[in-house]
């Protein structure tokens, strides 16, 4: 197929400067609200439940759900599907077992938590490590996804597309802390959902709005076997401990727990969670559609020849279905999509940083608001570049496998301490 990916059009130019232009004017009205610690860290504690429903869904359904999904589903067919159904059932777990006492018992981090009923100093140190170590891997993903979009799109080199990402990120946080970022994640959910649901519709349509039918032309194509086990993980072993992973790594990652600390009380942190299970359930039931349209119209050898990591399956299948104006929004979206997690997760690794090491185990809890302010814009500054860099390095991964790294530290390092924090009285 003829593709303009890799040439700057009109389309994809307007949606981005529109969406870019939109959320630096959410974050220009977050900086004028945004005083205190509480207000930088947990937007004032003044989220309400739906918000924060949809601010969470916004932080989760990443770039490594739309665009690695998408990609490993159309190269790799079922077995790329264990990400999506992994990502969506620790949601449940999630709202049972942590939300609510970790909305009662913490302050800002869920090293609060773990620090409660322990010795402070290693423990919130063996904790920051833990958070900023799963933060990381979740960057990079993010990075290397936003530097292949705005590359091929701007045709712009690599290296100066992760900085763009990185610079204009650095700006939100900065200034605009977490009243920002959740307002960010919420305009962004309703897009990327939007955005989705069209593209699902497009493929379904082509098919004559028959599920049979287009994995009839997927096995047609490439065989049976993309529509059975075994094409990305051959152990049983391995599918059961990748698909633990994914489920539990959910209930360990700071910048999703963080977000609990953003509404007034426990009840709505539960009611959130039921908010955001809704939506991340429905969009991981229509992205592997996405992924196997994208195998069966575009072409598997099509997608890896664009980049060899499959990242790019679902801005080609929109340009195939709806045109060059429809390739810019989806980019458009998906580009606001890593902006926002980004965002979120640069807060979580900041947070970690200045309020878990500086505050606690350096100062001793002994730093006033002011110096906390301070030294979490220096720490957002620091992580800010070391996920540029570390973007850089990563290029071409495949970005749904780098989250799948960070969810299997956030499931084996921070979930159990976690856990049994909050239900074990030893």
């Amino acid at each position: 197929m003829q593709t303009t990916l890799g040439e700057p059009t009109l389309s994809a130019m307007a949606f981005f400067v529109a969406i870019v232009l939109l959320t630096l004017a959410i974050t220009w009205w977050a900086a004028r609200r945004t005083r205190s610690t509480q207000d930088f860290y947990a937007a004032g504690r003044s989220v309400s439940a739906a918000q924060n429903g949809l601010a969470l869904a916004g932080d989760y359904m990443s770039a490594a759900s739309f665009l690695g999904i998408a990609g490993l589903v159309a190269q790799t067919g079922y077995d790329g599907m264990i990400y999506a159904t992994g990502w969506l059932v620790g949601w449940p777990a999630l709202m049972f077992l942590v939300a609510e006492p970790l909305r009662n018992l913490g302050k800002f981090t869920f090293a609060d938590v773990v620090a409660f009923r322990l010795r402070q100093t290693p423990v919130r140190l063996a904790a920051a490590v833990g958070g900023i170590l799963t933060v990381l891997c979740y960057t990079i993903a993010q990075m290397v996804g936003a530097g292949n979009l705005v590359a091929l799109l701007f045709g712009m080199r690599y290296e100066a597309a992760v900085a763009l990402v990185g610079t204009v990120m650095l700006g939100y946080v900065l200034f605009g802390g977490m009243i920002a970022t959740t307002w960010v994640q919420i305009i962004k959910a309703i897009l990327l959902l939007f955005g989705v649901t069209v593209l699902a519709g497009l493929v379904l349509a082509r098919f004559e709005w028959s599920l049979g039918a287009l994995y009839g032309a997927v096995a047609t194509r490439y065989g049976q076997a993309m529509l059975e086990p075994g094409g990305l993980v051959t152990n049983p072993l391995d599918a059961i401990s990748l698909g633990i992973a994914l489920m539990f790594g959910v209930l360990g990652l700071p910048h999703i727990l963080m977000r609990f600390y953003t509404v007034p009380d426990a009840s709505a942190a539960r009611t959130s969670v039921l908010w955001a299970t809704g939506l991340i359930g429905y969009f991981y039931l229509i992205i592997p559609l996405v992924g196997f349209g994208a195998a069966a119209l575009v072409g598997r050898e099509t997608i890896r020849s664009i980049d060899p990591g499959s990242n790019m399956a679902a801005p080609l299948l929109a340009e195939l279905l709806g045109g060059t104006p429809f390739l810019g929004f989806i980019a458009a979206v998906a580009f606001a999509t890593i902006l926002a997690v980004v965002a979120g997760l640069t807060l979580a690794g900041a947070s970690a940083l200045s309020h878990d090491v500086f505050v606690h185990a350096i100062r001793g809890g002994r730093a006033t608001e002011r110096e906390q302010i301070r030294v979490a814009r220096i720490a957002t500054v620091v992580f800010g570049i070391l996920a540029v860099l570390l973007g850089i390095l990563f290029r071409g991964q495949n970005v749904a496998f780098m989250v799948g790294l960070a969810f299997a530290i956030a499931c084996s390092a921070n979930f159990p301490a976690l856990l049994l924090s909050i239900v074990w009285r030893r």
